[in-house]
Formats: structure tokens, sequence, C-alpha cells
């Protein structure tokens, strides 16, 4: 039997392995980076040992560190979780030579499944549908569009779209950089990219006594930048007839392989809905929950019986209702879903659990809610990997049920920190083709404008309003001033200022409580917004909470200030303001044609060729940072001679860093005559 697992991964992952672990009786071993040494998955381990270093080469997939931690802290067994090595066949034999347990499919399995290539040549042997492989040097305009993918692992890493063939080369080389910092292995395929199709997925489960369960669909296809953002089981509006053809499907690719343990087989399901077998993930996949919720399994304790060698039943349990996963990230969609870092103050999801499945449904039909989170409160998001939060995941006995228990729970949260993608969230559960079970991969490339437009209304004035009336209680005798001040002061006060964004707040407290000013008036003609259309009352007052009266209707703001940093919550909408810019703007003061890091990370590379003098043309790709496992490209702002060149690969920036500088030369010169 198992005594100690170590967990050779980071973050929600390594958090969700634990929790299991506790329950089972089971010693806990984390692993960690320097930049990861005070994190949530190492506090919460029985035993943690040090990988020196931040960046993933140097740790996470350093192999022989993994093995040489495992068995220094006394583990008998290594689970992988998800990503960096997790489908690593040769780490997998390493930690077997090592004479540990490998709590995954055999290395054979992996090997054959592990690249995509290989893959889908022993797919195409067993009759599985597939999309044809294109060989991007010999790509001709007739092949376009092209989905480039890295040939080892998975989660949108090392993905590129090429609708040009110039293009071709450029992200060829950016792709393969992509997958080789993810996962160690540079090799890039391409194949034919299906314009609205959808994402299916069929969860397998397997032991060393031939029994292969395929447990039902989840539809993923709700993306972005190819990475999944919100997953649910099962997949709605899918044929019975389709719905068999994937799981046998599924247990023929594990069966040819030899496969034990839990893994994934995923489908692309074209417009007129014809499968094409996209890829095998030979690990644990990030939106499991989903099935456990619907089969109430806990496939985390499932794979530690099946590494110990217990038989599955025969057949799996009956699935029961519908789950739905939404995935919240430390980022901004609106700025193409660039990831964000900084503290995260406060992460509170009212009426979560933490835990795997309802066996026997012994919850009942109620719906329930579910968090595996890789953060708490207090905790520092940093740069150096992926951007992902938390997951918070709702069950309920039918799927409308379902996305209204997600969505009014993320709408519910409260998540003080960097800026994330919860309100991307809520209203994608809301949309008319989610709602409908109209899903395809499209979905945020025809919608994001809209899904990040502001809301209609005052929402954000009034949270500005409610954040100054907070600052004001906080700061008075007491720490509380009611809406009403009765006799704490016999005269008006003089009106205060306090501006927050775009926002500025106009205010004075009188004997009868405060009063709430247009900002545009002066101090001795202020009109005051009671008497407009649109009028704000205050109602009530506190450093925590105010109560603010529109057109007849109290809205509470629950207020929470970090500094400057200051967090708005209430039914309309959740705000981050600032009191006063943290961080200069970027743009603001450099010269014209400076090209400025959008983000804080790493130089990786400059473009080839590139150097003082040089030509360049607008929206020519010049730099390339990497933050958060992802690469991001800085272009020229305009077309001209590089003057300056400050980026070095290998450097580390932070947001706002002077990179490069582009002198236009493109206005005519004057005639010197």
């Amino acid at each position: 039997m198992i005594g100690a697992v170590l967990v050779a991964n980071r973050g929600e992952i390594a958090c969700r392995v634990f929790r299991t672990c506790r329950e089972l009786g089971i010693t806990t071993v984390a692993v960690h980076s320097d930049a990861d040494a005070g994190a949530l998955h190492v506090r919460g381990a029985d035993l943690a040992v040090r990988l020196p270093g931040t960046a993933p080469a140097d740790t996470y997939l350093r192999g022989d560190l993994l093995v040489r931690a495992a068995l220094a802290a006394g583990a008998d067994a290594v689970h992988p979780g998800y990503g960096f090595l997790a489908e690593n066949a040769e780490f997998a034999r390493a930690v077997l030579d090592a004479g540990l347990v490998w709590i995954g499919p055999p290395p054979e399995a992996i090997e054959a499944m592990a690249s995509k290539t290989r893959a889908k040549k022993l797919m195409a042997a067993a009759g599985v549908p597939l999309l044809a492989p294109v060989d991007p040097a010999a790509a001709t305009g007739a092949d376009l569009p092209l989905l480039l993918k890295a040939a080892a692992g998975g989660g949108g890493r090392g993905m590129r779209i090429v609708r040009e063939l110039g293009d071709m080369e450029g992200e060829v080389r950016a792709a393969s950089a992509e997958a080789r910092a993810a996962f160690g292995d540079g090799e890039v395929f391409a194949e034919p990219y299906v314009t609205g199709g959808r994402h299916v997925e069929v969860q397998i489960l397997a032991d060393a006594h031939g029994t292969v369960w395929a447990l039902g669909t989840r539809d993923c296809s709700l993306q972005r930048r190819h990475q999944k953002v919100i997953e649910e089981s099962p997949a709605p509006a899918l044929p019975d007839a389709l719905r068999t053809e994937l799981a046998g499907a599924a247990v023929a690719a594990a069966r040819a392989v030899g496969y034990r343990g839990a893994g994934t087989v995923e489908f692309l399901i074209s417009a007129d809905g014809r499968p094409y077998f996209l890829e095998m993930n030979t690990r644990l996949q990030v939106e499991h929950p989903v099935t456990e919720e619907v089969f109430g399994l806990d496939l985390v304790a499932l794979q530690l019986s099946v590494a110990e060698g217990t038989p599955l039943p025969p057949e799996p349990p009956a699935a029961r209702g519908h789950a739905v996963e939404a995935r919240l990230y430390a980022e901004d969609p609106a700025d193409g879903w660039a990831p964000r870092a900084g503290r995260l103050h406060l992460l509170e999801v009212p009426g979560a659990g933490a835990g795997a499945g309802d066996p026997g449904g012994a919850r009942g039909d109620a719906p329930r809610l579910r968090v595996d989170a890789g953060y708490a409160g207090g905790d520092t998001i940093g740069v150096h990997y992926d951007a992902l939060i938390a997951k918070v995941i709702a069950w309920a006995p039918t799927r409308a049920a379902a996305l209204r228990r997600l969505g009014d729970a993320l709408r519910r949260a409260r998540v003080h920190g960097p800026d994330t993608n919860r309100a991307v969230l809520v209203r994608s559960l809301e949309h008319p083709e989610v709602l409908a079970g109209r899903l395809d991969t499209g979905f945020y490339d025809r919608h994001l404008a809209a899904l990040t437009a502001p809301a209609p209304g005052p929402g954000e004035r009034h949270a500005a309003v409610a954040a100054a009336l907070a600052d004001a209680a906080a700061r008075s005798l007491g720490g509380a001033v009611p809406a009403r001040l009765g006799g704490w002061r016999n005269v008006p006060s003089a009106p205060q200022t306090k501006t927050y964004g775009v926002h500025e707040v106009r205010y004075r407290a009188t004997r009868d409580g405060f009063v709430v000013e247009t900002p545009a008036e002066s101090d001795e003609g202020a009109v005051e917004e009671d008497g407009a259309a649109g009028a704000v009352r205050v109602t009530s007052v506190s450093p925590s909470r105010v109560g603010l009266e529109t057109g007849g209707v109290v809205t509470h703001f629950d207020v929470a200030a970090y500094g400057d940093e200051v967090h708005v919550d209430s039914a309309t909408g959740s705000y981050r303001l600032l009191a006063r810019p943290r961080f200069a703007d970027p743009t603001r003061g450099a010269e014209p044609g400076s090209l400025l890091a959008p983000l804080p990370g790493t130089v990786v590379r400059v473009a080839e060729g590139l150097a003082e003098g040089v030509r360049v043309s607008a929206g020519q790709p010049v730099v390339w940072l990497e933050a958060m496992k992802m690469e991001h490209r800085v272009v020229a702002p305009a077309s001209g001679t590089l003057t300056e060149l400050l980026a070095v690969p290998g450097r580390q920036v932070e947001v706002g860093a002077l990179l490069a500088v582009v002198t236009a030369t493109d206005a005519p010169e004057e005639d010197p005559s």
C-alpha cells in the first residue's frame, strides 16, 4: 500500500491531490521552486523539498531532482499532476527505476500517446477518424488555415493558427520555443484548422486487470488561446449514437496501448457532426472535477487504488445530473487575455466546499458548489507559472440549474487582487448560445468584445462613491459613521474630494448625514446628486459597507481597501479601483516609438538579425517576452529605424521597462534646397 506520495507539480493540482491523500491517511510531499517557497501547496503538505531556481527548466522539469526529492523525503510513490513532466515517459521510467510507485499509465503507453504525431499514426491503424497531418515546410495556400501544435504536452502551449504562408516560419519557431519551455520538447506539427468545431472528450479509467471505464463526455469548446475556460459534463446536444461512438473509440484507444490509470481521449466534432481524434492525454485533466461530480467519484483516489493494483468494478456508477466548471484566471480578457500578477488579497466563494464527487448521491438533488484552488488570500500570483487561481465547479440535477448556480457563485465571489476573467465567465454562462448548448471553439472570437464591454449604467461610478464614503468612515472618530450623523457635527463640513480612476467623488458630511455632490460644480454652487435624475442618496455608511439609494432601490456595496487599491462588491458588479495610479502609466512620458514591456516577464529572444540601425516595419515583432509559461510579442509601433535595443535574452523586466526605440522615418524628407 502507498504510504507517502510526492506530487511532482505545483499549484492547484498539487493541492487537489494532497486533499485526497489526507482523506486516505497518506503522507504528502511537496516540491517547490524558489518562487513557490511560500505557496499554498507547500503550506498544505506534510513535507516539502526545495528545487533551486525559478524557471521550469531548472525545477519542475528536472526529473532527476524530482526523483531525488521523493527518495530524500521517504515517499514511496509519485503523482505527476498535469503539465510539466506528467506525460514524459522517461520521467515515469526514472520513477519506476528508483523503486517508486508511478501513479500513472505505463511508460510505454505514455510513449505511444505522448507524441501526438505517433499517436495519430496508431489511431489511424486502429481505424479512428483523423484530420490528415500537413508538413509545415511543404504547406501551400490551399492547406490554410493550419493549426500548429506541440507534439508533447497540452493545455494550449505551443499552439498557433497560421492563416498566411508568410507567417509560417515565425509561428513554427514561436510554437516550438513555447513547447520547449513548457514541456522540454520543441517538436511541433500541423493539421487543418477546423472552424466552428466542438471540443468533446471522454474520460477513461483503466486497471491492470483488463477493465476500462468510459466515464461519459465533457464539452470543452469554450476556449481562449486554445486553452479551456469553461467545461461541462455531459456534453450537451450530442446524439446518442455519437456518444456511443466516442465512448467506443476512447476504450479502443486505451486498449490499443495497454493503458492503466486515468486518461482522456479528445475529439474535434465538426460543424456537420463528424468526429476526429485529436489526442490522448495520459494524465488527469484540469477539468476532471465535472466528471467526478456527475459520477460521484474521486478520480485521484481511484488513481491511487489502481496504482496499488486494486481492480475496478466491472462497470462504473451511473451518471447523475450535470456539472459545469469555470477556470478563474488572473488575466485581462480585454487586453488579449494578458496574464496579470500581484497580491491576491482575498478569495472567497460563498457556499463552496472542497471535495470530490458525491458517492451515491448522499447530498440529494440540491445544487452544490466546489472550489479547487491553488492560491489563498494573502498569496502572490507571480510571473513564472500559469495564472490559474482556482476552478469553481457547480453540480445540479439539470444543465440549466448548474449554469445558474455557477454564474451566481462567481457573481457573489469576492476576488480581491489582480484583474481576473471573472466578469467574462459570468457573462459567458448567461450568453444565449451557451444557455442553448450551441458551443464551438470560436465562441470568444465572435463575442469577446461584447463580453468585455463596460456594463451599462452608473455601476462603477456608484462603486467609487461607496469607496470614498467608506474611506471617510474609516478616517472618522470611532471608525464608523452612520448615514445620519446626529450631533456629530452641527454645521455642514467643507466639501471633500476623492478620485478613483476617472471618477471624482465630491461629498459633504452634514449633521444629517453624507451628501454626494456632482463633481463638475464649484464648492459654493455644488448640486446634490439627490436632486438629479439617477440621483444617489446615502442610506448607510461604515468602513466596510455602504448603502446607496437610486430610483427608490437601495444597493449595498461591500468595500475593502488595501492601501490605494480598493475592491467594491455589490449585486450590480464587482470593481477594482485605484485611489491613484499604483504604477505610472508606461505609455506616459515615453519617447515616441518606444517599445515598452506590457507586463513583467523574461526576454526570451529578439528578432533575428535585429540590431541598432536596422529598419523595421510597423507591427513587426521585435522582442518576445515569456510570462506565466506563455510567449508575448512586442511589435514595432511604427515603421522606421531601430535606434536603441535594450532587450537582452534572459533579462528580467518589469511592466513599462524600455525594450527598444524605433525612430519613424516614413515622413518625406525636406528638400535641402
